[in-house]
């Protein structure tokens, strides 16, 4: 079933076009990785489909158009988590956590107490639980950024935007997050677009890949079906000359490598 529909988006800054008339949907369950060099528009393409850019073209979530709904309507059934948090106030986790619930209350209501099971349960799937009552600005950049997806979760959203949110996580937790948003990707039949720079979480973790290149969508790879040389071929547009291999763990379960090549005159 289509979670969201995307038609014709364009938006930018100051006059200019960042990104150019991109259109694609993406299914309920789904992980959508967006990649692309550095300025080609990801962050851009992310912030408007959050409605937080004013672009032309629309995008359809569920039943609703995301141009035509409040913000804090738009709030119950999309997170957001940008690159950078915006923070700076001291605030224990838990704090930080519940404000994942402000689209649902209404002016001075009070949060219920399955809220706040709730908040409590998501700091402890992250790793966080232990710190729960802890001044949120005395975490260290990757445990804020672990503290951030903890609220997104326990907010149940349908849909999550997330903008490079491995950026600050070291490798073991790189994977960890990854891990934790397929399952609740999965537990909650809900979906997820993400901005990655790391390529193996996105070509191992992403059930399909959008692939940007000066504001435009380029093409789409689907890891698990699309051959190893089309792949190349494509990813070779954005990163320059690329070879994949397919390795298996010591599970046996089979991953994508990416290795740069040097480029031949």
């Amino acid at each position: 079933m289509k979670l969201l529909t995307v038609n014709n988006l364009s938006a930018g800054y100051n006059g200019t076009d960042i990104i150019k008339n991109i259109s694609f949907s993406v299914d309920s369950g789904q992980i959508i990785g967006i990649l692309g060099a550095n300025g080609c528009g990801k962050t851009t393409l992310i912030k408007s489909l959050a409605n937080l850019l004013p672009h032309t073209g629309n995008c359809q979530l569920d039943t609703i158009t995301v141009e035509s709904v409040s913000p804090k309507e738009l709030a119950r059934l999309c997170g957001y988590i940008p690159q950078n948090n915006s923070i700076s106030l001291d605030l224990t986790l838990f704090d930080v956590v519940m404000m994942g619930f402000n689209p649902e209350l209404k002016l001075l209501q009070t949060p219920t107490r399955q809220m706040k099971e709730t908040a409590i349960q998501a700091l402890i799937d992250v790793g966080l639980g232990n710190r729960m009552y802890d001044n949120f600005q005395s975490l260290s950049a990757g445990q804020k950024q672990l503290c951030i997806l903890a609220r997104t979760f326990a907010g149940k959203r349908k849909l999550l935007l997330l903008d490079e949110p491995e950026s600050a996580l070291d490798f073991r937790l790189r994977y960890q997050a990854m891990e934790l948003l397929q399952d609740y990707i999965q537990q909650n039949h809900a979906s997820a677009l993400i901005t990655l720079h790391d390529s193996a979480l996105a070509l191992n973790y992403c059930d399909s890949l959008l692939i940007l290149s000066d504001g435009r969508l380029i093409g789409t790879i689907i890891p698990s079906e699309t051959s190893i040389s089309d792949m190349e071929q494509l990813l070779s547009k954005i990163y320059g000359t690329i070879s994949l291999s397919k390795l298996n763990d010591r599970l046996g379960n089979s991953r994508l490598v990416m290795m740069k090549e040097a480029e031949t005159s």
